[in-house]
């Protein structure tokens, strides 16, 4: 079994990454964090075999820290690592900021000297993740990430400041920095540029199109819409923005239209998958008696007993389909074919309907037409 030892194990990297390992059987892990005593650091370090450096300082109050929580605090880990004569994986996150002479970027690049000249002290091998704008579930707002910003502001209606939107973002997911860490335990080799090893994919993004993306999530609600879900980033930043909604906000009311038949509420639009939405009638009611040139629709009833009829345009003859909550199963509503769904049973039928495109007023191809052809002929 191997010894992983996470330091900064309660920190934004750190967090996501203990909670990944921890599903793990073949790893033990060790955790130390900020306010852990720092005497306990030497005692975890001989026992690891595998060590992720992911603690540091970010935003201190006195400049100064800037060296003493990133450099030094990484020296001291080099240091213990070589007193132990063992050759063990060091796997540190550095910044992109290291390349420039600001006060955390030279702690940042102090620290990465420390960890290079480690490994070739020891022989042992060294991972620097200089890593880009970093985003995901459980990141601190008005810390250092944008996008935790964004989401945290914008999920509790509070306004954003956008100082510069053309500024051009280079964003990496936490779950592919979570990813690339799991790779380097497993064996696998890690992509590296220059020495410094690369989180794939690196999203690029300016910082005005963030600040849209994310309103529209805000607005997807009231519009019933899903967001772009083939768009990675989209996919990412979605659940990414999800995590910072209220506890009391996780529910939102939909628009129920009601009528003496029962009910039809829409559930969810987008603009390349249809949309859904649950139909509930009464018993005895009968809905649709229409027919589609090129929509197309998918029935599921989830609950009730029902008959779905259909009669091709041009035909006497009527196909019924007999559906119930009691057995699962999708009815496909072809084109060209007139159907309604009638509840044939003593409590309400309620049915998730899927169509092939989102309603348009201007275009709704629906053509209305009984299935039971009225008397006298078409």
């Amino acid at each position: 079994m191997k010894t992983v030892l996470i330091t900064g194990s309660d920190g934004f990297v750190g967090k996501n990454l203990r909670v990944t390992l921890q599903h793990r059987e073949d790893l033990r892990l060790l955790f130390f964090d900020i306010q852990d005593d720092p005497a306990k650091l030497a005692g975890l370090l001989e026992q690891a075999d595998f060590v992720f450096h992911l603690a540091g300082v970010n935003r201190p109050e006195n400049p100064e820290e800037f060296r003493s929580g990133n450099t030094m605090l990484t020296e001291q880990i080099c240091h213990h690592l070589l007193q132990g004569g063992r050759k063990v994986p060091l796997a540190i996150t550095s910044s992109t900021q290291a390349a420039l002479d600001n006060p955390y970027g030279v702690s940042k690049r102090e620290a990465e000297n420390a960890v290079f000249s480690y490994g070739q002290r020891a022989g042992a091998s060294v991972y620097i993740f200089r890593l880009p704008n970093v985003f995901g579930k459980w990141c601190r707002p008005n810390y250092n990430s944008v996008v935790a910003t964004f989401c945290h502001h914008i999920a509790n209606n509070l306004p954003i400041q956008v100082n510069d939107p053309s500024v051009v973002m280079r964003l990496v997911y936490i779950d592919d920095v979570v990813g690339a860490f799991v790779d380097l335990i497993d064996g696998r080799a890690s992509v590296q540029d220059e020495g410094f090893c690369i989180v794939q994919p690196t999203h690029v993004m300016k910082l005005g199109e963030i600040a849209e993306l994310i309103r529209s999530f805000h607005l997807s609600r009231e519009q019933r819409s899903i967001p772009d879900m083939s768009d990675l980033l989209v996919k990412k930043m979605y659940s990414t923005y999800l995590s910072y909604l209220p506890t009391d906000s996780f529910s939102y009311p939909l628009q129920m239209n009601i009528d003496q038949r029962g009910s039809f509420t829409e559930f969810i639009k987008t603009a390349d998958r249809g949309q859904v939405s649950i139909n509930i009638s009464k018993p005895c009611i009968t809905k649709g008696n229409h027919w589609h040139h090129t929509k197309n629709e998918k029935f599921l009833v989830v609950s009730g007993q029902g008959v779905i009829s259909f009669r091709r345009i041009g035909s006497d003859e009527i196909i019924d389909y007999h559906v119930s909550g009691d057995r699962l199963e999708v009815v496909d509503i072809p084109t060209g074919y007139t159907h309604n769904i009638r509840n044939a049973g003593f409590t309400d039928l309620v049915t998730v309907m899927w169509c092939n495109e989102m309603f348009d007023a201007e275009k709704p191809d629906t053509f209305f037409e009984p299935v039971k052809p009225v008397k006298g002929g078409q």
